[in-house]
């Protein structure tokens, strides 16, 4: 079993920048499933928000491990990647944690790209190594 690990000060900057996260996952045959994604943290904790029935969702929820590289976008060398294990996977309070991501994203107040009958989920990453 690994360790959780802490986000540095290095990751805490880019992750709270606008920065856009890449988020590799498994999919069934063991080949890599790359996605750009927003994200955020809560203290050591990685946050994505997507919509249920994503291929990233379906293959979190059959094997949970994932990286996320994260580069600054003024300077894409100035970059860390994350590996983890998605911990957690919830509906609660999904909907207004893309609204926050979209304003802090593009400067909207709400998801502009929510689709009918759509069901937003925070996936709750617990980084294991963050490499700087």
């Amino acid at each position: 079993m690994t360790l959780p690990a802490k986000l540095n000060a290095k990751a805490v900057k880019l992750i709270e920048g606008k920065n856009f996260a890449f988020l590799a996952t498994i999919m069934p045959d063991g080949a890599p499933h790359v996605a750009p994604v927003w994200i955020d943290h809560e203290d050591d904790m990685i946050l994505v928000n997507t919509a249920a029935g994503r291929v990233k969702q379906k293959n979190v929820s059959r094997d949970p491990r994932v990286s996320l590289s994260v580069a600054d976008q003024g300077n894409m060398y100035d970059m860390i990647v994350i590996h983890g294990r998605v911990v957690s996977q919830t509906l609660q309070g999904a909907d207004a944690h893309i609204d926050k991501l979209a304003k802090k994203y593009i400067g909207k107040d709400k998801y502009p790209w929510r689709s009918a009958g759509e069901k937003r989920v925070v996936l709750r990453i617990e980084p294991t190594h963050v490499l700087s």
